[in-house]
């Protein structure tokens, strides 16, 4: 099927879609601001203290970079078959179950995006605390939520030009802290690494966990597909783009952590990114770092705030959730504003606290799930779905994704019980909602086939 033959605008409208206004540019940048948070300046201190070695930290960050890579991979094949909205909803209720798409949007209901965004609201908050000392973090957060859900409520593609001037400025500030920090190491070549030390694999494997949430967000575009231009192309391509440029960067900001200071300085320390500045350059070094962990929560915040609505959009077009959260025209105002309640509500009862615990397992299963769904999907209609590397790229990513994800249940049962308990209250709501739709399955491939 050739989209490109009726001209994109015309024909969205004749479908009664919302236009496709988002480039290869806008796309990219989203996948980078819901990866490029908060993390890689918080963890690799404690990793560096469980794993002893910075040559091995460094080596995870390279494996957690290719994981995701694998996982961009699969969903890019996926939305060559799908190009709309929905991420996840969309691809499982059409590949495997109804019940798994709905079972996957609940999920992101109540924690994929919700508890997300109080926790970077709130974290956003304390970062920012010595600039607004008349407010509290939960204040400062609201407003925060606030405004960015009345940016991107008002018009797609301004919503979209700010995040995308963030995200240049946030990788700029990256690029030039990055150019100064290794300009440090030569000077600092006679610094000792960290303890050299043996570490041992369960270590290894939830240094691994931990380094897994930091990646977390390969898969931002395809919530809000049916907003891409010449999705067939620009959505892989954002995908591989945006996790290749995080993984990177990535590396080079650990290079610069675990080289450009002595290793006691960061091991085992939570704020790693402001040590270091402080460490290489002073007060004006450490303030610069607050000022881009700020803006990674700011991205972070946004990117949440144009991904969730879409999925709930798409559930209620499907009829699972009610007709006033569909997106007709423009951006999907009232699913924007439920998503704003739902997280300022968790911010100030501080219950996405408790809900984050097991945010990683409930979305690890989803995403070796719907990445299931497609490997399915291939063995039912052969090489006329196209996906890169087969059958190694979907195999790998489910196989580490779901040991990641038992080693996280290992450790910490009581959280995974939730998340089971979450998972089994998706499947009740979906029986008790009514008749059971029946599954639409895919019916021509988006994405011309290829040899894999």
């Amino acid at each position: 099927m050739d989209i490109s033959a009726t001209p994109q605008p015309a024909a969205d409208a004749a479908a009664g879609r919302p236009p496709r206004t988002l480039g290869l540019g806008s796309a990219t940048a989203l996948v980078v601001a819901s990866m490029l948070g908060t993390g890689i300046f918080t963890t690799s201190g404690f990793l560096l203290a469980d794993l002893q070695s910075p040559w091995v930290v460094l080596g995870a960050w390279v494996v957690g970079g290719l994981i995701a890579l694998l996982g961009a991979l699969s969903y890019g094949a996926l939305a060559c078959q799908l190009p709309e909205s929905g991420g996840e909803y969309l691809f499982l209720s059409r590949t495997l179950h109804p019940a798994a798409g709905y079972i996957a949007g609940w999920v992101s209901l109540l924690v994929g995006f919700s508890a997300p965004l109080a926790a970077a609201a709130n974290a956003f908050g304390q970062y920012t605390g010595e600039w607004f000392p008349a407010s509290s973090p939960v204040l400062t957060g609201t407003v925060l939520l606030v405004v960015v859900s009345l940016l991107h409520a008002w018009n797609v593609k301004g919503g979209a030009v700010v995040q995308n001037l963030a995200v240049v400025i946030k990788v700029v500030l990256i690029a030039l802290f990055l150019g100064l920090g290794f300009a440090q190491i030569p000077a600092a070549s006679s610094v000792p690494p960290a303890q050299a030390g043996t570490f041992t694999v369960p270590a290894l494997a939830m240094s691994m966990v931990w380094i897994s949430f930091s990646y977390a967000g390969w898969n931002a575009v395809v919530y809000l597909g049916g907003e891409v231009k010449h999705p067939e192309r620009n959505i892989p391509r954002s995908l591989i783009l945006g996790t290749v440029l995080v993984t990177v960067l990535y590396v080079a900001i650990n290079a610069v952590f675990l080289w450009a200071v002595p290793g006691d300085v960061i091991s085992g320390q939570l704020e790693v990114g402001r040590l270091v500045a402080q460490r290489l350059g002073g007060k004006s070094w450490a303030e610069g770092a607050t000022i881009l962990v700020s803006l990674a929560l700011m991205t972070s915040v946004s990117s949440l705030l144009m991904s969730g609505p879409r999925v709930y959009a798409r559930i209620a077009a499907d009829g699972y959730l009610p007709a006033w959260m569909q997106q007709r025209s423009g951006p999907p105002r009232f699913a924007i504003a439920f998503q704003l309640v739902l997280a300022l509500l968790m911010l100030w009862t501080a219950t996405y606290q408790s809900l984050l615990s097991f945010i990683g397992f409930t979305l690890g299963l989803s995403t070796a799930a719907t990445v299931s769904g497609l490997v399915m999907e291939r063995l039912r209609r052969g090489p006329s779905v196209t996906v890169p590397g087969w059958p190694w790229v979907p195999l790998v990513f489910v196989v580490a994704v779901l040991g990641l994800t038992l080693l996280s249940i290992s450790r910490a049962p009581l959280p995974s019980l939730a998340g089971f308990a979450v998972l089994g209250l998706g499947w009740l709501r979906w029986r008790l909602g009514g008749e059971a739709r029946e599954l639409r399955r895919i019916d021509a491939p988006q994405c011309p086939p290829g040899p894999g």
